[in-house]
């Protein structure tokens, strides 16, 4: 397998986009990771539509009260009965103050887990004591609750298929403590089945179709966010991650390595064997730091020329130490050869390592600006080693740094 194989195998590898879309979802479930950032995109997604639903909710339940005043079936509804409809519309008032404020996006999916079953609940029994008192609405409400609990109110399927499982039991138990005829319980529990198989249908298409699109974009957004050349990240990929893994760090409380790659004796490198070959050293190189930094949160990016860059989030001291000499031991056995170099036969690579825990007093620009002064010291003292930053440094000015420095 040649090195540009080998390459693609990796990047495809470390995707877990790719990986879920080979690997498929038939089950719709992601892996961890995955998982957790579809459900936040969906529930922002579709939070403004949920909130319609709810006031469309509430405004059909108003209004089936009002039917019912006007018609004089009021007359007939119980204290119970009357409870439950204040409980119903108190719900969906919850439900729509819920929907709506700023936070609702991390408080909404909390609610619906618990909120949604006791509506349906109190739906089902409303419903069954309506129809004890001559109203036909049992079926007809049932099977609007379960279709807003399969599609209208941001449940996923399995979430939905435990709700509307919940809600045929009550229908079931509460008939029969009621006494409802035996023959109308059999006939309302096989159309209830039955809308929940097809309700179960629609809801697998449209979640396998929501999930599909989701890892699609990503895909595009991740295929935008590749450096043409080499594979790996690209710059503005590198740029955004490190701005948002810095404040993710600070408010974590964790620490942040950043190591800075440079190929050594490059520009020797294209002078003897032409620009295609150094092209076909800079992919070789990055498959070599892929294999290195192989963790879900590790982001290895080409940050520009023959220049590389290393995210690593909350990293142990064993670890960096331990990818450090993962990465000369990947390049070393590439065997690139490179008469030119000043430090041996083959190619080599010289590394910067800053490791900081990010803080108020702190940038991300100046821990850049550290790492970048740790590769420099590394080429100054010969080249192929790697030299660790550890973030003692109060101001910073460009070219200028204080730390405390070591060779690893």
């Amino acid at each position: 397998m040649n090195p540009l194989e080998t390459q693609q195998l990796i990047i495809a590898d470390q995707s877990a986009t790719q990986r879920q879309l080979r690997d498929g979802f038939t089950w719709l479930r992601f892996e961890n990771d995955l998982e957790q950032e579809f459900r936040r995109a969906d529930i922002r997604t579709r939070l403004p539509q949920i909130r319609f639903n709810f006031y469309l909710a509430t405004t059909a339940v108003t209004a089936f009260a009002a039917l019912n005043f006007l018609t004089g079936n009021a007359g007939h509804l119980t204290f119970v009965g009357m409870g439950l409809f204040a409980a119903i519309v108190v719900s969906l008032a919850s439900a729509v103050t819920i929907s709506s404020l700023p936070t609702a996006r991390k408080i909404y999916p909390r609610f619906a887990a618990i909120g949604i079953p006791f509506l349906g609940i109190l739906v089902t029994l409303a419903s069954l004591r309506a129809s004890e008192n001559g109203s036909p609405v049992m079926l007809v409400a049932v099977l609007i609750a379960a279709l807003y609990i399969y599609i209208l109110v941001g449940l996923l399927f399995y979430q939905a298929i435990r709700t509307n499982i919940i809600l045929w039991l009550v229908y079931v138990l509460f008939s029969v403590i009621d006494g409802v005829a035996e023959a109308d319980v059999i006939y309302n529990s096989l159309v209830l089945l039955i809308i929940n198989i097809i309700c179960i249908s629609m809801a697998y298409g449209l979640e396998m179709e929501s999930r599909t699109h989701f890892l699609e974009r990503r895909l595009l957004a991740e295929t935008a966010a590749r450096d043409g050349l080499t594979g790996i990240h690209n710059r503005r990929r590198f740029d955004e991650q490190l701005q948002n893994s810095w404040l993710q760090a600070q408010r974590e409380q964790v620490a942040l390595a950043l190591l800075m790659v440079d190929i050594d004796c490059f520009k020797t490198f294209n002078d003897r064997h032409g620009h295609q070959a150094g092209d076909e050293c800079l992919k070789a190189v990055a498959v070599a730091l892929s294999r290195a930094a192989r963790r879900p949160l590790d982001l290895v990016a080409r940050f520009g020329g023959e220049e590389f860059a290393i995210i690593l989030y909350n990293p142990t001291t064993s670890y960096l130490q331990e990818i450090s000499t993962r990465i000369h031991a990947h390049v070393a056995a590439l065997g690139i050869p490179h008469a030119d170099s000043t430090v041996g036969p083959s190619v080599t690579v010289s590394v910067g390592v800053a490791y900081v825990a990010p803080s108020d007093d702190r940038s991300y620009q100046g821990f850049l600006q550290l790492a970048d002064e740790a590769l420099y010291q590394a080429k100054s003292e010969g080249r192929n080693r790697s030299v660790f930053s550890e973030g003692a440094y109060d101001t910073l000015k460009t070219g200028a740094f204080r730390m405390s420095r070591r060779v690893i």
